[in-house]
């Protein structure tokens, strides 16, 4: 153990003692949930965000986990997102498009996190990390399963410096079992899960589909996964560890598909747009489809599908796509158009829901984003911080939050174990 390490130890007496949880619990009541960071009572009574005061270490890249930890930041949590100096998140360069010198990939999962660039393979780098986890609510990464073990940065060895952290490991097939070494790519877990054989067209091969959707449900899952974690340590004390992985959530997500197959032995098709067990009937005046025998039931409309579909895909045909909407409007039918991507951003639902989200990024200037997908009663989100240049609060973090002096600040710096982006 670093000395630095054991200072802290001392800063955070009597916490590190043998009477920890109960200790913790009679004189530290906000510590079980919030991290020990006390909640002023104008915090607490007005418009406070569900994590405020939970401090979160983001060791991840790409999509699942900046986007587990964007969620986060977004419920009020302090994200503080470790990059490799230099390079950083790979998602940095995913362009075109770019905006300035970021690119837009990386801008969309990153907002309302702090970066502090750090070489983890430096032996000090990983003492850096090992600090932080000591005084951090949540950990999330996703490295291959067993590489942070090795550093020293493993669930086993960082919850004995933090008995109450959370720590959320995300990966492609989970942390044991013979796929656990593999990498995770959403496409390929996208491909094994099933997701890839029940999406494209009826007749043609199979498709990704058009958003990293593995990807994006496994940020989900770890997201309330993490919530619930934070709930069971404020009932015991005591932090757990969360394995989330792309196949598991993939797969949880088949849902009727897969209840079908284990249940009916039922294999799975492509039906493009169109539902395997669903067809309609009986719209746009074509009443002679209402009296038809073989469209009578939904069981028998499904056998027909292929003659019914073309009955009505003509029918459709013959009218444009804001006359038919207002034809539907009002009938109690559900429908809604195909937008492209500009036609969804000007729709007024979306605008009401307030799913643009503009911001003022440090280099690349004026940004817009998506914004967050839910709403609370008890809150409005705050102001947004864009997503950070890389290293932009190394600094920051390692004197406010690690009471780092000066003089070691730079000695880290000068030395390359940590970076400092010149632009902040």
């Amino acid at each position: 153990m670093s000395a630095s390490l054991r200072l802290l130890k001392c800063r955070l007496s009597p916490l590190w003692s043998a009477g920890f949880t109960s200790q913790l619990r009679r004189n530290h009541p906000v510590r079980c949930l919030l991290g020990g960071r006390r909640l002023s009572h104008t915090q607490r009574a007005e418009n406070l965000r569900p994590l405020e005061g939970v401090r979160v270490l983001d060791l991840t890249r790409v999509l699942a986990g900046p986007f587990t930890t964007m969620i986060l930041g977004d419920l009020g949590a302090e994200v503080i997102k470790v990059e490799r100096p230099g390079a950083g998140d790979e998602t940095r360069s995913w362009g075109p498009p770019f905006v300035g010198t970021e690119s837009a990939y990386f801008l969309s999962v990153n907002r309302n996190k702090k970066s502090i660039s750090v070489d983890l393979k430096h032996p000090r780098g990983a003492n850096i990390i090992q600090e932080l986890a000591a005084v951090c609510d949540v950990l999330v990464e996703n490295f291959l399963p067993g590489k942070l073990d090795l550093m020293g940065l493993g669930y086993e060895q960082l919850s004995r410096l933090n008995p109450q952290l959370v720590f959320c490991s995300i990966s492609g097939y989970g942390q044991t079992g013979p796929q656990s070494q593999s990498p995770g790519y959403d496409s390929i877990a996208s491909a094994v899960s099933g997701m890839m054989h029940i999406t494209g067209p009826e007749d043609g091969e199979p498709v990704r589909p058009g958003v990293a959707m593995t990807d994006l449900s496994t940020g989900l899952y770890a997201h309330g996964a993490i919530m619930a974690a934070l709930l069971h340590r404020h009932k015991t004390g005591r932090g757990v560890h969360i394995d989330c992985n792309l196949l598991s959530s993939q797969v949880s997500c088949l849902t009727h598909i897969a209840s079908n197959y284990l249940n009916a032995g039922m294999e799975a098709r492509r039906w493009g747009t169109a539902h395997g067990s669903i067809v309609p009937y009986q719209v746009l005046e074509l009443k002679e489809l209402k009296d038809e025998p073989k469209y009578k039931t939904n069981k028998l409309r499904v056998q027909n599908r292929k003659q019914l579909l073309d009955i009505l895909s003509q029918r459709l045909l013959q009218e444009k796509t804001a006359d038919l909407l207002r034809r539907f409007e009002g009938s109690g039918v559900p429908v809604g158009p195909i937008n492209s991507i500009q036609e969804v951003f000007s729709d007024p639902q979306v605008k009401h829901n307030g799913l643009k989200l503009k911001m003022k990024h440090p280099t690349a200037g004026d940004i817009t984003v998506t914004g967050p997908a839910v709403r609370f009663s008890s809150f409005t989100p705050d102001e947004p911080t864009p997503p950070p240049v890389i290293g932009q609060h190394t600094v920051q973090v390692l004197r406010d939050t690690l009471s780092y002096s000066d003089d070691i600040i730079k000695t880290l710096l000068d030395s390359g174990v940590v970076a400092q982006n010149e632009l902040s």
